[in-house]
């Protein structure tokens, strides 16, 4: 990845940082918040790792492999969790590019982000377009929009949402692990961070 030192510092802080919000929101007590939270604080750190700058640190060639292992393995768990929240899905493609690009710079001659080849474009590009659209959807709910009221509109909202009304109602409370909010907007930092890391190869 030809990522120039100061944006891949700031690229490392960004995603480390989302990482680190994740662990804490592992401690939700609302089960869903927890399952999704895993993943996305393994993905916040990876990304991180893959980001540090070929000027301060090279990885050894046996370390992409193994971040292709580890990513193939957090695919299967969310192709697995897939069945109960579509949201796993995001988690499947995240986990996918990341292999893909572990694979890439295993494949690249001098192992390292500061050395990495281009890749297949045609699926950089299906990643790119993805990650795309998804970062404009996830900009958008970030928008407040007003909520039905009545008893009707949580009778009549999906799992997701409801999930996410106890969230905010746990937030409010002072649970910074449980703000629908502030989770939207690391799930927003990552894909962005992903777009950056694809455009560099």
């Amino acid at each position: 990845m030809h990522i120039p030192v100061s944006s891949g510092w700031l690229l490392v802080a960004l995603c480390a940082a989302t990482g680190a919000y994740c662990l804490l929101r592992m401690r939700s007590d609302v089960e869903e918040q927890r399952r999704a939270a895993g993943g996305e604080a393994l993905m916040g750190f990876g990304m991180a790792a893959m980001a540090v700058p070929a000027a301060v640190f090279t990885p050894p060639g046996w370390a992409w492999p193994l971040y292709a292992a580890v990513f193939g393995a957090a695919g299967l768990r969310a192709l697995w969790a897939a069945r109960r929240s579509r949201h796993h899905l995001h988690h499947l493609v995240g986990a996918g590019a990341m292999v893909y690009m572990s694979l890439v710079m295993a494949a690249a001659p001098g192992h390292g982000p500061g050395h990495g080849g281009s890749g297949v474009p045609l699926l950089t590009g299906a990643l790119l377009l993805y990650f795309a659209g998804y970062v404009l959807m996830a900009g958008v709910r970030l928008v407040p929009v007003p909520a039905p009221a009545g008893p009707s509109a949580d009778a009549t909202a999906g799992p997701e949402a409801r999930a996410t009304a106890r969230a905010s109602a746990r937030a409010s409370a002072g649970g910074w692990g449980d703000r629908p909010e502030v989770a939207r907007a690391c799930r927003l930092s990552m894909g962005i961070g992903m777009l950056a890391m694809l455009l560099a190869m």
